[in-house]
């Protein structure tokens, strides 16, 4: 149980509105136990509340006049938008009335508001967006998914730090073995940005393991691979579309003839059992990573369920204490 816990939810981020949001608020309060506060329009929020039952639950509402769109600047929630629901998350955190925040909303939004509000942690340049992707043996830590477009070596090797303690301490991987994500294993491929950043990680305390390929995000043979936003987050979209176009393809495969029906239908289980492995829902949300103060980046077509558990994620990172391990590590 999470009792003692507060996680502030963006309630007005997302694709869907304040509805899915707050049943995936809810729904967290009750299995888990934390405390809750939505943020944002309270008129709105008051609405969608009203249709779950809250009783011997700890849920508020703090109000925020503005949110930021999808397509607005990231710099709005700090510059025009100081009372949007996503600042006055991060501000519940800075005042110590909450101890995390997650949003569904707009992620460069999301990242400026925390690191404007909360400050980054001693040592790291630039917060990093991390996220798991499924693989053959279990799960493989992608960082930086979409937060840094243009990195130097060094923000890599803050990366690949933030990803070993994050690895160890919410995946339980005991040593996790690192990589950069290059366009071959060999000596001298890749980029000036990956060669520099290779030479700087060849030497660090942890488990680096060298440069790595994209189909090693997949077949359990690293569990951190360290790369810049662009790249990063590419790989995320691409894996998104493909899981999506697996799922289409074998429907429609299926649907062709009473034969894949009926094998379907045999298989069912282990079709249940890939569609949970690959459904972002089950992860949540992407942790960002050097703030002080934990902060969860939903994706914005987030469903209640995907919502419950990065509240979930959120309260193990700080009963966790991952910010006081990543400090201790830099």
């Amino acid at each position: 149980m999470n009792k003692n816990i507060t996680i502030a939810v963006d309630a007005m981020g997302g694709d869907h509105g304040p509805g899915v949001i707050v049943e995936g608020a809810v729904a967290a309060a009750k299995r888990w136990g934390m405390a809750i506060v939505l943020v944002g329009d309270t008129d709105a929020v008051a609405v969608e509340l009203a249709r779950h039952d809250i009783r011997n639950l700890s849920v508020t509402i703090e109000h925020a006049a503005d949110v930021v769109g999808m397509h607005d600047a990231a710099s709005d929630a700090v510059r025009k938008k100081r009372n949007s629901s996503i600042r006055v998350a991060f501000e519940l955190v800075k005042a110590g009335s909450a101890h995390a925040v997650v949003s569904a909303g707009n992620s460069g939004a999301t990242m400026a508001a925390g690191m404007f509000t909360l400050k980054r942690i001693p040592g790291i340049d630039r917060p990093a967006i991390a996220t798991v992707i499924p693989n053959v043996n279990g799960q493989t830590l992608l960082l930086d998914a979409g937060g840094n477009v243009d990195c130097k070596p060094l923000h890599l090797m803050q990366f690949a730090t933030m990803g070993n303690v994050y690895a160890r301490e919410l995946l339980g991987v005991k040593n996790p073995r690192i990589g950069i994500l290059s366009n071959g294993e060999e000596e001298g491929k890749g980029n000036d940005l990956t060669r520099e950043a290779h030479t700087l990680l060849s030497s660090a305390s942890f488990n680096y393991i060298g440069s790595v390929e994209g189909r090693d995000t997949f077949n359990g043979s690293v569990d951190v691979v360290v790369c810049d936003g662009f790249v990063g987050n590419v790989v995320l979209k691409t894996c998104e579309g493909l899981a999506e176009a697996i799922g289409q393809m074998l429907r429609d495969e299926i649907s062709k003839s009473l034969v894949a029906k009926i094998g379907y239908l045999l298989s069912r289980p282990a079709f249940r059992a890939f569609k949970k492995r690959v459904d972002y829902a089950e992860y949540g949300g992407a942790p960002l990573l050097g703030i002080q103060g934990a902060g969860m980046i939903c994706h914005g077509g987030s469903n209640a369920k995907a919502i419950m558990n990065a509240v979930n994620l959120a309260s193990l990172a700080v009963r966790q204490k991952i910010n006081d391990k990543l400090a201790a590590q830099l």
